[in-house]
């Protein structure tokens, strides 16, 4: 019944024609699932680029570094410490990560070493109203400063101490205070995460969602991520569909698809040319609706026979390009899913829950996985070709996760509470012999006493421990976050 696989990754020549390039996440995104016509071809008048799909809003960083008036004497950083040596690096690197990440970033041109040269940065910072301002800590003394930036400047806050620039006393208040995030290390990485926070807010910002079911057509907008949703009538997908022609793109995805399987099993060719029609129907719906992302009655539709095949596979193809696409209708799920997109650079898997009591594990079971569980620009895990179990229909993708290593779970309640766990896989399960959704991934979770108490329904799991960048970004922007009880023998109803 569990099964553990290597990833590998099959690559045609075809595939190794064409690299699509998204410049506002700062990926490359090529192999099968993810290239539209090779560059061989010359594109259909009506062929929609999934990059274009992927919101590149205008993202703002105000930078500056504060220090005392030199010569230092005595106090940490030391004497010994060189200053101008760090500074010069600390710049370089901001510079390389906003470069990277898409964001314009204005820096002070001398360091702030003064109340005068602090007023000037506050009342920049007010006038400029940028996405975010990060500041780089130069000695201790400056931690006045940084507690004072965090309550007048008005933009979210990232402080960088370098090691040598506090002690535990410094962070302690300041770093669990909303719309701050202080990054206390010598890991610039981690300073780049605060940037993908910043980074993040803004494409759930510039982004529209489409909530595909009844027959309504309106448009809200969600509080606190500003994301637009637009409902449209169910019927408008399917009507579409049926006017997707099986044209040159459809046969090469299509084609491509099954070859970079490991196993095709259930579905024929028929059913992979209907799953890119799906594929390429939900690509021209975002761009006519001019969305970044959908959540789509599909088990209704689905049920209505109104489609002669449930959209997983399409959906799987879209996440491994960035583009947010959610089963069921679930907005909660989609803003889930666009979380891990927009933040960590890679898919989310919402899932059903289900207990396995005999060995306390958390089963995520459903028909529609990302394949590239490392990050967009990363290789596929190996996949196997499925029906969609619950109707066995068209094509499911059952995605191979990696045994041994971690993972996280997200949900949004709303958009001012996330439940967040993580876990480890502990192995894949294959239907049959077990029933339900195509991928089922067996995890052991951490710190939750009994599988049984994990909160919520539809979480979305992403492969890697990622608590501390989650939990940056909630309190960054005002988000509670909330775990799965420990020791509860009656768990708190899930959300």
């Amino acid at each position: 019944m569990r099964t553990s696989h290597h990833c590998h990754s099959c690559i045609s020549r075809r595939q190794c024609l064409q690299i699509l390039s998204s410049a506002g996440v700062g990926l490359a995104m090529s192999g099968n699932l993810v290239r539209g016509l090779a560059q061989s071809s010359k594109p259909a008048p009506d062929f929609v680029d999934p990059d274009k799909l992927r919101p590149k809003p205008k993202i703002r960083l105000d930078a500056a570094i504060l220090q005392q008036p030199r010569p230092y004497w005595l106090g940490w950083p030391g004497t010994a410490y060189d200053l101008d040596a760090r500074q010069q690096e600390y710049r370089s690197s901001l510079r390389e990560s906003c470069q990277r990440l898409g964001i314009d970033v204005r820096e002070e041109a001398k360091p702030v070493e003064d109340e005068a040269g602090l007023a000037a940065l506050l009342n920049g910072v007010k006038g400029r109203k940028p996405d975010g301002l990060l500041v780089i800590l130069q000695h201790m003394q400056c931690w006045p400063w940084a507690n004072r930036l965090s309550k007048e400047a008005g933009v979210p806050l990232i402080v960088f101490s370098p090691i040598g620039t506090s002690f535990t006393g410094h962070v302690n208040n300041i770093s669990r205070q909303p719309g701050v995030h202080v990054v206390s290390t010598l890991h610039w990485p981690a300073v780049e995460n605060g940037l993908r926070m910043i980074r993040a807010r803004r494409l759930f910002e510039e982004s529209r969602i489409l909530w595909i079911r009844g027959d309504q057509r309106n448009e809200t907008v969600l509080e606190r991520l500003g994301t637009k949703v637009r409902a449209v009538p169910r019927k408008t997908f399917n009507e579409l569909f049926d006017k997707m022609p099986v044209n040159e793109e459809v046969r090469d995805l299509a084609a491509d698809f099954r070859r970079g399987a490991r196993r095709v099993v259930e579905p024929n060719e028929e059913d992979g040319l209907n799953c890119v029609r799906a594929y390429t129907a939900a690509k021209r719906l975002l761009a006519d609706e001019q969305a970044n992302a959908l959540s789509m009655d599909c088990l209704g539709m689905v049920g209505a026979r109104l489609v002669p095949t449930p959209p997983c596979g399409a959906w799987t193809m879209l996440q491994d390009q960035g583009i947010t696409a959610g089963c069921e209708a679930d907005l909660h799920g989609a803003t889930s899913m666009m979380l891990t997109s927009y933040l960590l650079d890679r898919p989310g898997y919402m899932n059903d829950p289900v207990a396995e009591t005999a060995r306390n594990l958390l089963i995520v079971s459903h028909c529609t996985s990302g394949t590239r569980l490392n990050g967009f620009a990363q290789k596929p895990s190996p996949y196997i070709l499925r029906s969609h179990s619950e109707s066995a229909l068209g094509v499911a993708v059952q995605v191979l996760w990696p045994v041994g290593e971690k993972a996280t779970l997200v949900r949004f309640r709303n958009p001012n509470e996330l439940i967040l766990d993580t876990g480890t896989v502990v192995s894949n399960v294959d239907t049959p012999p077990a029933g339900g959704c195509r991928t089922s991934v067996e995890l052991k979770m951490d710190d939750i006493e009994d599988c049984r108490d994990v909160l919520g329904f539809h979480q979305v799991v992403t492969l890697g421990d990622h608590r501390r960048i989650i939990e940056g970004f909630c309190q960054l922007y005002g988000i509670n976050v909330v775990h799965s009880p420990r020791y509860e023998s009656h768990p708190k109803l899930a959300a």
